[in-house]
């Protein structure tokens, strides 16, 4: 499923408009994303949570000439799913 098709979904199942949803999605995923990139945590009960994580510095290998490069250490975005998530995709 792609945007559109989860814009359409959610127009759908809430009874607005297609534009209406799309301002609300778009509203939400922009929301969420400037949290976690200020280091909040966004828990959406029964959902999940997206939150910020450190990964530490490693080495790696360049894939072409099997040389090893050095890997900083970063912040990236993670999400783990909430237990009704787990359930029903479990199911």
């Amino acid at each position: 499923m792609n945007k559109g098709e989860l814009v359409d979904a959610v127009a759908a199942k809430a009874q607005v408009t297609k534009k209406e949803a799309d301002a609300v999605l778009t509203a939400t995923i922009e929301a969420i994303m400037e949290a976690v990139a200020a280091g909040d945590k966004v828990t959406l009960v029964g959902f999940g949570s997206f939150e910020p994580r450190e990964r530490a510095a490693r080495e790696g290998r360049n894939p072409q000439t099997g040389k090893k490069i050095k890997i900083e250490a970063t912040t990236v975005p993670a999400f783990s799913a909430g237990k009704q998530f787990k359930e029903l995709v479990g199911s």
